[in-house]
């Protein structure tokens, strides 16, 4: 198995709307992009999955060598190898993907936020840093472009907070903000506990409209002369709209005990008709 097939079977097993949008792209930005979306997924599959604090920090601190391995110039694991000819092509930067990491080892260190300051944070490592290295990929001209990524990138991760909120309650983590759950009158034994109370629908709402908000922003930055070699971005921005609309549609109960998706077909649909009409 070449380090590009062990990528592609990495992105294609997740189910994630983000692999709907890689299809569309020349093969090179393709191979670069599915390879920085398998290093995100073998980062946060460590902070997920691996049950040992001290292992799951081992594992990371490995990635941060074998990152600098890749820098170097002698990668050793498949993904790192598969990311060496898009780090070189498109100019990627080193502590992007070290800041990836240090988001992962937030979750290793908090499970609570105490504002949106400080799960602005955490999204921006985890979510606004991979949309950066996204859009090198794609290409863009106007600087302007990674503020647009910046704004993409916490609507993202706002909408999968959202999604995941029962399921993330299941874990013992709790990514609302604890200053607005107490301005809502939401406790965090509502959250852990599942409770559809109206306060929860209320809070929830709040967080629907601030990631609207944020979709928005970024949209409204993204520079027309980047609009097409930004396309895959777009892509990704209509299907998780839509989610963020069914979301709404579904209700509390579905966020807290249950786990909304869109087909993929739906998300194939969205993907082709904003690569064709943008």
């Amino acid at each position: 198995m070449t380090p590009q097939d062990y990528c592609q079977q990495k992105a294609a097993a997740s189910g994630s709307s983000f692999y709907y949008s890689f299809l569309f792209l020349p093969k090179l930005r393709r191979q670069a992009i599915t390879a920085l979306y398998a290093f995100c997924r073998e980062v946060d599959d460590i902070a997920d999955e691996c049950s040992d604090l001290n292992l799951a920090r081992t594992k990371l601190a490995w990635w941060r060598t074998e990152i600098s391995n890749l820098y170097q110039g002698h990668p050793q694991h498949p993904v790192t190898r598969a990311l060496s000819d898009g780090v070189r092509d498109y100019n990627l930067a080193q502590e992007h993907f070290l800041e990836i990491i240090d988001g992962m080892e937030m979750d290793l260190d908090q499970n609570r936020y105490r504002d949106f300051k400080e799960l602005q944070l955490y999204c921006y490592r985890v979510a606004s840093v991979v949309g950066l290295l996204s859009v090198a990929i794609f290409g863009y001209s106007d600087r302007h472009t990674l503020k647009y990524a910046h704004d993409l990138g916490l609507a993202f991760q706002l909408t999968n907070i959202i999604r995941d909120v029962g399921e993330d309650a299941r874990r013992g983590r709790i990514y609302l903000p604890l200053d607005e759950m107490e301005q809502f009158d939401v406790s965090v034994t509502d959250i852990l506990q599942s409770h559809e109370t109206e306060q929860v629908k209320k809070l929830l709402e709040f967080q629907i409209e601030r990631a609207r908000n944020f979709y928005q922003r970024a949209m409204a930055q993204l520079p027309e002369v980047d609009r097409h070699a930004q396309r895959p971005g777009l892509m990704m921005a209509a299907i998780y709209r839509a989610l963020l609309d069914e979301i709404q549609a579904g209700g509390s109960e579905k966020v807290m005990n249950g786990r909304i998706s869109l087909t993929p077909l739906c998300k194939l649909w969205l993907a082709w008709k904003t690569w064709v009409f943008n």
